[in-house]
């Protein structure tokens, strides 16, 4: 039908005509309340944003020299983020010299890694860099 009788129309009902399908031949309308159609899809994206589940990063920092008990401390953080379904960031942060000993750097990584290995998979390996050596390691998909 001409534009003219479905806008007539569509103040007669007091509601909006609204292009559908622009690009057809002849585009498509349809006659709704535009408002009450905004408002429902409104609600259609907050209910979907709440079933979503974001995935933090979250990060643990140690250093070459870093001592078994506070090694230890680390691991548990790292498995308790883990468990909550967040990945972690493992660095270690190198100064001075131990820039010279990656070895040294990459073994306390693969220790956390090695100790969290039952719940936990390696999505990237340890890397240097800059200063830092980082490993990221993501919670297993069941």
């Amino acid at each position: 039908m001409p534009t003219y009788k479905a806008l007539e129309i569509a103040r007669e009902k007091g509601l909006d005509l609204v292009e559908v399908s622009p690009n057809a031949r002849p585009p498509v309308c349809r006659i709704m309340d535009f408002g009450k159609y905004k408002y429902q899809m409104q609600k259609k994206m907050h209910e979907a944003k709440k079933k979503q589940k974001t995935v933090e990063v979250k990060t643990v920092k140690v250093r070459p020299r870093t001592d078994e008990h506070d090694m230890q401390v680390r691991i548990k953080q790292v498995r308790k983020f883990l468990e909550k379904g967040n990945k972690v960031k493992a660095v270690v942060m190198f100064r001075g010299r131990e820039q010279a000993h990656v070895e040294i750097g990459e073994a306390q990584l693969m220790k956390i890694y090695e100790a969290v290995q039952d719940i936990a998979e390696m999505e990237r390996k340890p890397k240097k860099e800059g200063r830092d050596m980082i490993m990221i390691l993501a919670p297993k998909k069941k």
